[in-house]
């Protein structure tokens, strides 16, 4: 953990001004806009980054495919792109702090989450798929004698990926990592209220060796870069994390472009489901707790509904509110902190008409309120609601924010029926002692992480990925590199 002396030094370091980065230059916006970087901590202006233009972003996707085309990167031989990525990570590993306090200036993720879930997790990353790059063979297929089939795997081409606020660094080094490896050119789109640390590793990816114009970063609105991103013909795949209306709009654009493939990350409205023999109540509360606080439940995976069987229902929301209590919101840069700031004004706004809808239905508030006002910062309470119905808003929707929706459930069957009663599928737990129910439960939810008697914590070798309107594709494990490879059949007369 950084001690204060450093966590000072490095909160009171200066931030340089954005610039993208094209075909191996720093530039500008064309036009010269620029965009403030409202800091979550305080409410005041962090720096600047340039405001991106569709000739901007138009002239990184043909500066990645001169950069795929000519074979500058996809022809090299996989242990040497292994060798610059190892590089790579790295350095993101050696500067570590300075990263990880960039970032929690940028988005408010509290200090001792981000330290291990950005740029360590992002070195991480870079280094699985690095040590994967000459490790993924062709196949020889199975015909009949004369004829000799084989199966190559070459890379797709130009992807453009978009990255959400919450976590840029390990969701974009998700995204990076395979495509890179694969031997894939990359336009990066960072968000907008967090586009500061991917800048930086773009930075030390040259210093690593990366060949101009194979990682390029254009950073500005959503709606005019990624929507030029999405239109390019220029770009063979597009990779996103963040709302279901966006990734509906990438889809359509790649409908009306190039037919480009688009894999999509979206929301969430994860069920956590307690049953009456959980193992460890106490830890159940405990953990599901951190499920929705951590990060001001700025989580695509978040345990948003907890579903409790009715017989343990008041005693499991008193232990829960108990932690809900203990969670120490405050400062993000101070190590004691266990939640930090929500990302912005607007989200927080955001978070707060959820729980103000969920008053005037009826239902019972536990928190709610914004907190620390003082400072000028964007901080929220962790938020109990119970009384909710499973057709309530705040059961449907995903808010994004530290906001539990607590509902009671009597059987199996019921339980499940309400966990899959939302459009979306992406993550879910279940809390019992019954190994049977528990792979029964395994089956029967409609999601794509499935934990038992905890919640998150997968790693890299496992693929995260939803169903539903939570996206499509996978990222994490060897299975992201599906994303980005095309299969070739050779089909040879002996």
């Amino acid at each position: 953990m950084l001690d204060h002396t450093t966590l000072d030094r490095l909160r009171a370091t200066p931030v340089a001004e954005g610039r993208h980065l094209i075909d191996g230059q720093w530039v500008g916006a064309s036009d010269g806009a620029r965009m403030e970087v409202i800091s979550p901590l305080d409410g005041q202006v962090l720096t600047t980054i340039a405001a991106g233009t569709d000739a901007d972003a138009q002239a990184a996707c043909a500066a990645a495919r001169r950069a795929f085309d000519d074979g500058r990167w996809s022809g090299l031989a996989p242990a040497a792109r292994k060798a610059v990525l190892l590089r790579w990570a790295a350095l993101i590993e050696a500067e570590a702090e300075a990263l990880a306090v960039l970032g929690v200036r940028d988005n408010g993720t509290e200090i001792g989450m981000a330290l291990k879930a950005e740029p360590l997790s992002a070195a991480a990353t870079i280094r699985y798929y690095a040590e994967a790059a000459d490790k993924h063979y062709g196949q020889i297929a199975p015909t009949a004698p004369g004829t000799l089939g084989l199966v190559h795997a070459e890379p797709v081409g130009v992807v453009a990926a978009i990255v959400p606020w919450n976590f840029p660094l390990m969701i974009g080094a998700w995204k990076l990592g395979p495509a890179l490896a694969a031997g894939c050119t990359v336009v990066v789109k960072p968000p907008e209220t967090a586009s500061l640390t991917l800048l930086r590793i773009a930075e030390l990816a040259q210093t690593a060796g990366l060949p101009d114009g194979v990682l390029n970063v254009v950073t500005g609105a959503g709606s005019v870069v990624g929507e030029a991103l999405s239109l390019s013909q220029k770009v063979d795949v597009v990779t996103f994390t963040g709302s279901g209306p966006v990734g509906r709009r990438l889809m359509q654009n790649a409908g009306a472009s190039n037919l480009k493939r688009v894999y999509l990350e979206l929301g969430g409205k994860s069920p956590n489901i307690v049953f009456a023999d959980a193992p460890d109540l106490d830890e159940a509360a405990k953990v599901s707790a951190a499920g929705i606080f951590r990060n001001s439940g700025q989580v695509c995976v978040a345990g948003s509904r907890i579903l409790v069987e009715r017989g343990i229902h008041d005693a499991f929301v008193e232990k829960l509110a108990a932690q809900a209590r203990a969670t120490v919101v405050g400062d993000p840069l101070d190590p004691a902190t266990q939640a930090g700031a929500v990302n912005s004004a607007r989200q927080l706004q955001q978070n707060l008409t959820f729980v103000e809808e969920a008053r005037e239905q009826g239902r019972t508030v536990i928190g709610g309120n914004r907190i620390r006002e003082e400072t000028g910062g964007y901080f929220m309470e962790p938020t109990i609601v119970t009384g909710v119905d499973p057709a309530d808003r705040l059961a449907q929707e995903e808010v994004f924010g530290p906001v539990v929706a607590v509902i009671p459930f009597d059987t199996e069957d019921e339980a499940i029926a309400i966990a899959n009663g939302t459009d979306y599928g992406l993550a879910a737990a279940v809390w019992t002692s019954d190994l049977s129910r528990a792979h029964r439960m395994v089956a029967r939810i409609r999601a794509g992480v499935v934990h038992v008697n905890t919640y998150g914590g997968a790693d890299l070798t496992v693929p995260l990925g939803g169903v539903g309107q939570s996206g499509n594709g996978h990222d994490k494990s060897l299975h992201a590199l599906d994303k980005f490879l095309n299969l070739k059949t050779a089909w040879i007369k002996l």
